[in-house]
C-alpha cells in the first residue's frame, strides 16, 4: 500500500492503533497538536515539528530569516491550540555542504525574533550534516 492511500493523518492512526500509555505522566499522547504530559500538579504541552527543504519549503522563494520565524511559529501555534503558552524550545537541524555559517545565523536571527516576540527560551537541540538541502525540526 502506498502511503499517499492513507495520508498523514491515516498512516499515523495506523502506526499507533492500540497504543496505550503506560507511564500515569501521559495525559493525552498521540493524536492531537501536542502531546499533555503532567509534572507533579502541572501539565506540560509538548510537540514538534519537522520541516524539510523541497517538501515545506524552497528556498528560491523563502528568505532564512522568515524559514526560521516561520518554523518557530509552527510550534508555537501548536501550543497555542492546545490553550497553552509556549515557553521553550529546542532546534534540531540536518545542514548540507552548500550552507555557510552565515547562512545559518540568518535562519537562528528568525527563529530568535519569534522567541523574543512571544517570550520563548531556546534551551537547547542537536545539528547534524545532512546529504542535500536543510532539515528543521523544532519540539
Amino acid at each position: 500500500m502506498e502511503i499517499s492511500e492513507l495520508g498523514e493523518f491515516g498512516l499515523i492512526d495506523r502506526l499507533t492503533a492500540g497504543l496505550k500509555p503506560v507511564n500515569s505522566s501521559t495525559v493525552k499522547g498521540v493524536g492531537d497538536d501536542c502531546a499533555i504530559l503532567r509534572n507533579r500538579e502541572t501539565d506540560i504541552l509538548v510537540t514538534t515539528d519537522l520541516l524539510l527543504e523541497g517538501v515545506h519549503f524552497d528556498l528560491t522563494y523563502v528568505p532564512l530569516k522568515h524559514l526560521g520565524y516561520k518554523s518557530a511559529i509552527v510550534n508555537f501555534s501548536d501550543v497555542y491550540a492546545m490553550n497553552g503558552t509556549p515557553r521553550q524550545i529546542t532546534v534540531s537541524l540536518g545542514i548540507s555542504k552548500r550552507f555557510t555559517v552565515e547562512h545559518i545565523e540568518e535562519l537562528f536571527a528568525g527563529i530568535r525574533l519569534a522567541c523574543d516576540l512571544y517570550g520563548v527560551d531556546l534551551v537547547g537541540g542537536d545539528t547534524s550534516a545532512s546529504v542535500t538541502g536543510l532539515v528543521i525540526s523544532i519540539t
